[in-house]
């Protein structure tokens, strides 16, 4: 997956479409991610130790990875995401800039 936890990214499609926000997790398994302010949702909690009142709470949920493109810190312009191998490691490189994220 090319997205990792903490990349600022922006989403390219959807009801949040346009939208910028950093990665707080990532699911490589289901090819998901949950992005900060983003895909939020009404989730009703029961009362619990830690919460006693219960009631409606907002969450982000999680959305397809397709649908979002990281975000090159050089320019802040969203960009596709390549790779290179550099010293013997893969890293990221950006299709627009060049430079490696």
């Amino acid at each position: 997956m090319f997205i990792k936890k903490n990349d600022k990214v922006k989403v390219i499609a959807g009801k949040d479409k346009g939208k910028e926000g950093e990665v707080l997790q990532t699911f490589p398994g289901k090819d998901r991610v949950i992005v900060k302010g983003v895909n939020v949702v009404k989730k009703h909690k029961k009362p619990t130790n830690a919460n006693p009142n219960g009631g409606i709470i907002d969450v982000e949920a999680p959305i397809h990875v397709s649908n979002v493109m990281l975000i090159d810190p050089s320019n802040n312009e969203a960009t596709r995401v390549g790779f290179k191998v550099e010293d013997g490691r893969k890293v990221r490189v950006s299709k627009k800039s060049g430079k490696t994220l």
